[in-house]
């Protein structure tokens, strides 16, 4: 089952190239960190600030082609931890068909807040991250 979620935080330290997302249930109180690079954080965070870069960034490049192909984005899901990893797909729409791309979930927050993607985290993920 997936659960609504949330970015409900980020932390940058310019200093580290380990950067941490929060990611919290939606209509709960679980949480949970990923560590994301420096990159990654970067866009989501001129993202949230409503700032456009003067050329398209990756994941803008990523949404633009998605959108040029004649698709949509639905949905981010955090799908799995394994290892330490976590594993995201973005789910597409594209002539009534829904199409699973593979993603590191950084890259796929980036570009759902770019373009206002929900996201959805798989509820074994709040049980397995949960002290």
């Amino acid at each position: 089952m997936e659960l609504e979620a949330e970015l409900s935080r980020i932390v940058i330290d310019e200093q580290s190239d380990q950067q941490i997302i929060v990611i919290k249930e939606k209509n709960g109180n679980r949480s949970f960190p990923i560590v994301i690079g420096i990159v990654e954080i970067l866009a989501i965070d001129r993202r949230l600030k409503g700032i456009h870069p003067p050329r398209p960034m990756t994941h803008d490049l990523l949404g633009n082609v998605i959108e040029g192909l004649g698709a949509q984005a639905e949905k981010i899901v955090i799908s799995d931890l394994r290892h330490h990893t976590f594993f995201a797909q973005i789910h597409l729409s594209l002539d009534g068909k829904t199409i699973e791309i593979d993603s590191r979930p950084s890259d796929a927050i980036a570009l759902g807040v770019a373009r206002q993607v929900p996201i959805y985290v798989a509820e074994h993920i709040f049980d397995l991250t949960s002290p």
